[in-house]
């Protein structure tokens, strides 16, 4: 196989994945351009947005590259089931993403304290990046799980569809969560 065979293949693969994810980064701005009364509601969230959406990307591409890590070794099988190795590490995804929101928000609190900007109490902040990474996380998990598995069983490299699509997915579904968890917790605040 030539080299110009090679880049095509991986362009027919990548393609498809890469126009998804420009509409929904698009999509995904349409979002944030329509959060203005919660962030106006939340003094200090702007400043958790983009941590809060690398993190969806890096902790659930990381979970992707693992599931195909072990569909490429054999470890998994390219089937919608309880593997052991499986729900550990979609349980890890989780646990690592939460861990990281509320690490980001926590951040993201103290910056704006030194620097003396306004913001939000640190429990208000906290719960919302906790709510928005429950949320998103179990969205991502199983789209992982399914773009991962769908992907390796007709053929296609889910490493090439994994980090495109994830980080869509993040971050459409990341700000929309954002929404419905501010909501929530200035509803019980």
């Amino acid at each position: 196989m030539s080299i110009r065979d090679v880049a095509a293949s991986a362009y027919r693969e990548a393609a498809p994945a890469l126009v998804a994810s420009m509409i929904g980064g698009l999509f995904a701005g349409v979002v944030l351009s329509g959060m203005r009364a919660e962030l106006q509601a939340v003094p200090g969230l702007l400043v958790c947005v983009p941590a809060l959406l690398a993190t969806r990307g890096n902790v659930y591409g990381s979970l992707g590259a693992r599931l195909a890590t072990g569909l490429h070794q054999g470890l998994l099988r390219p089937r919608f089931e309880a593997d052991e190795r499986l729900v550990n590490a979609a349980a890890a995804a989780m646990a690592n993403g939460l861990l990281a929101s509320v690490a980001a928000a926590v951040l993201a609190f103290c910056v704006l304290l030194a620097l003396g900007r306004e913001v939000a109490s640190l429990g208000v902040l906290a719960a919302i990046a906790f709510v928005a990474g429950l949320l998103s996380g179990v969205v991502l998990t199983v789209a992982v799980v399914a773009v991962v598995v769908v992907g390796f069983r007709r053929g296609y490299n889910p490493d090439a569809l994994v980090g495109p699509l994830v980080t869509t997915i993040g971050d459409v579904f990341g700000l929309a969560f954002l929404v419905v968890a501010v909501r929530l917790v200035l509803g019980v605040a």
